[in-house]
């Protein structure tokens, strides 16, 4: 069914679609930044190795198949930032950890390694068996998403971050 809307005014003089005001923003938020051990590896790479950059905002940690990433900064809050890594020795304390590809030992030895309050999103293939997608969230994986639009990632990143500062009794860890 498709529902329309019907105005008694004369058309705009314009030929642009009208659009509230609500929902068009003034300015184009920011791309998040990026960094990596390889700076090369991606376009606009950016060093976060002090706590001054830290404190800027969250940091979110993606270990494993880079590509299936590309797409994530255009469509993390302004603010946050992307850092690769290659193990997991090198994730900070407070970042958010996706495990791109992930399996379930991946999960399993992150969470014997991460202090237990991190994060970590198991990012897995659009065909992943269900097996694997229940294997890693009991392995310990705090979400699991299948591969897809890095949105859709990203709103789970923005979920889980929330869900760091959210009081004791909303924690599952807790339960």
């Amino acid at each position: 069914m498709m529902l329309t809307e019907t105005s008694r005014t004369a058309p705009a003089a314009s030929s642009a679609p009208a659009v509230p005001a609500a929902a068009a923003p003034s300015v184009a938020p920011a791309a998040p930044s990026v960094a990596s051990d390889n700076a090369a590896d991606l376009p606009g790479s950016a060093d976060l190795s002090g706590p001054a950059e830290l404190a800027a905002g969250p940091v979110v940690a993606v270990l494993g198949q880079r590509s299936r990433i590309a797409g994530l900064p255009r469509h993390l809050p302004s603010g946050w930032h992307l850092r690769l890594v290659t193990v997991l020795d090198d994730i900070r304390p407070g970042e958010l950890v996706v495990l791109s590809g992930a399996t379930v030992p991946d999960v399993r030895r992150a969470r014997s390694v991460l202090p237990p309050d991190t994060r970590v999103v198991a990012l897995i293939d659009d065909w992943a068996p269900a097996e694997l997608v229940s294997g890693v969230l009991t392995a310990g994986a705090d979400v699991c998403v299948r591969g897809g639009h890095p949105g859709i990632l990203a709103g789970h990143l923005v979920a889980c971050r929330r869900r760091q500062f959210a009081p004791d009794n909303w924690d599952r860890r807790s339960a």
